[in-house]
């Protein structure tokens, strides 16, 4: 299975990339927002890759976080969505959002991406709902920088596991440290979810304090 490219970007297309490595190519289907986050034709690239295999069909799809890959994969596991539809979520909402999205409940969040109807919408909520607990829990780990590679490509290993790599001050952290707080305290890993996910998109660029101060006052009891 290949897990990781690390490479050099040769060319884009509209639904995919190029990747060199070593002299060969690879191409690897990335979401909007992906492509988006891609450094220019030329430059060093690496990212999380998931491989497809079919009878007749072998596609690599591409990553910038190992949040992105594993909702991708938890994704195609629901009826109804293939790997256009899920790349399509991810592209419209982005692996945060798609976890805001699911701990929420919000099906239309997840509606609004192309291709993607209420009835498979409100599918992916009812089967993902209890694993964003989970995923959002892997947000500390850091995406891979492409700019690392640069220089040093042809001293580094093809392809190697997609280790989590820490990131001190991270948004992903701050989500993560909160989610582990609410369920030290006694909450459950779906209500911690859906709270800590409300509180972020109240305030994206909270810390971790004051993450875990807003999702207490919405776990609160009320009246």
């Amino acid at each position: 299975m290949i897990g990781r490219l690390s490479g050099r970007l040769e060319y884009r297309a509209a639904d995919h990339v190029l990747i060199d490595v070593r002299g060969v190519g690879y191409v690897v289907f990335v979401s909007d927002r992906t492509m988006a986050a891609l450094p220019g034709t030329g430059e060093a690239v690496a990212l999380y890759t998931d491989l497809l295999v079919r009878e007749d069909l072998l596609q690599l799809f591409g990553f910038t976080s190992l949040v992105e890959k594993e909702w991708h994969r938890l994704l195609m596991g629901v009826q109804g969505i293939g790997a256009k539809a899920s790349m399509a979520i991810l592209g419209a909402l982005g692996p945060d959002g798609v976890s805001r999205a699911i701990a929420l409940g919000d099906w239309a969040a997840v509606a609004s991406a192309k291709g993607v109807g209420p009835k498979t919408a409100k599918k992916v909520i009812l089967e993902l709902k209890d694993k964003a607990p989970t995923v959002m829990a892997m947000g500390a780990a850091a995406p891979i920088s492409g700019s690392a590679e640069t220089g040093a490509i042809e001293d580094e290993p093809v392809i190697e596991p997609a280790a989590p790599q820490t990131a001190p001050a991270s948004d992903g952290a701050a989500q993560s440290e909160a989610l582990s707080a609410l369920t030290n305290l006694g909450y459950g890993p779906s209500e911690a979810a859906s709270a800590v996910a409300q509180a972020l998109g109240d305030d994206p660029g909270a810390d971790t304090g004051a993450l875990i101060k807003a999702a207490l006052k919405l776990l609160a009891p009320k009246g």
